[in-house]
């Protein structure tokens, strides 16, 4: 996989979102965000390009003690598509402030500043999914871009108890998910052990190994399951193996 410029990318992202929700009625319920509505789903997308792009400008070395920032939110509701256009502004000046391998804090593996553009794309991709979804329109993704997103969420998934706890339910004594794609090369193999799990292949190139359970999709709607905005009995998945350990999967492990 040819590599992404995600600083790019979440401009653009925050582009398509911005035009999806002008003009249309942001009271609508958000179902991939069960209490939320098109406004509280928008302000969550601006805010998050808003924090990021503090916790960038401050090089954090270590957990931030707080979570508050400036979010300037528009004095009314049709102010709200230029408001998040103006939080990837915000964005953009954190990205050309730092270099990518800048070293810092970040709750996944990859500790540095890249982590964050990377998280920011997908935040708003899903949510920008979430809002299509809400309008009854059917989300669209760049192939490539929802493979980096599979990867970047299975790689990140062990490292998101902070937020998500139900993940220390995913234990096992060896068991392995395969996911495939099935509009390109790519697989990726997550093995669940009695400490812990993690991803322990993610090749581009070729098939999934053997696993104990293994789903089969196009890159875009793999991205919507693990993301637990599409069920994995759903037409468009190819699944096998234990049942079982897919259920305790996808029970534990959307966030």
């Amino acid at each position: 996989m040819d590599t992404l410029d995600h600083r790019t990318l979440v401009a653009e992202e925050a582009a398509r979102f911005a035009a999806l929700i002008r003009g249309v009625d942001l009271a609508t319920p958000v179902p991939g965000c069960p209490g939320w509505t098109l406004l509280e789903l928008t302000r969550h997308a601006g805010s998050v390009q808003r924090w990021f792009a503090g916790l960038l400008n401050q090089r954090i070395q270590q957990p931030p003690a707080r979570r508050e920032v400036e979010l300037d939110l528009p004095a009314t509701v049709d102010g709200y598509p230029q408001w998040l256009l103006a939080g990837a502004a915000v964005a953009a000046e954190a990205f050309a402030g730092i270099e990518p391998e800048t070293a810092m804090w970040a709750w996944g593996p990859d500790q540095h500043a890249r982590f964050w553009a990377r998280r920011m794309l997908f935040e708003l991709l899903v949510h920008r999914a979430d809002a299509e979804l809400a309008l009854g329109l059917r989300p669209e993704f760049d192939a490539a871009v929802a493979a980096d997103g599979i990867d970047e969420f299975l790689t990140n998934l062990p490292s998101a108890g902070i937020f998500a706890p139900q993940v220390a339910q995913l234990r096992g004594t060896g068991e392995t998910i395969g996911f495939a794609r099935t509009d390109g090369s790519g697989s990726w193999l997550v093995r669940l052990d009695p400490d812990g799990f993690g991803l322990t292949t993610a090749d581009p190139a070729g098939p999934a190994d053997p696993a104990t359970a293994t789903v089969r999709g196009t890159a875009a709607d793999l991205l919507l399951l693990l993301y637990g905005r599409l069920d994995r009995t759903a037409p468009a998945f190819e699944v096998g193996g234990d049942e079982e350990l897919l259920a305790r999967w996808f029970a534990n492990s959307a966030f």
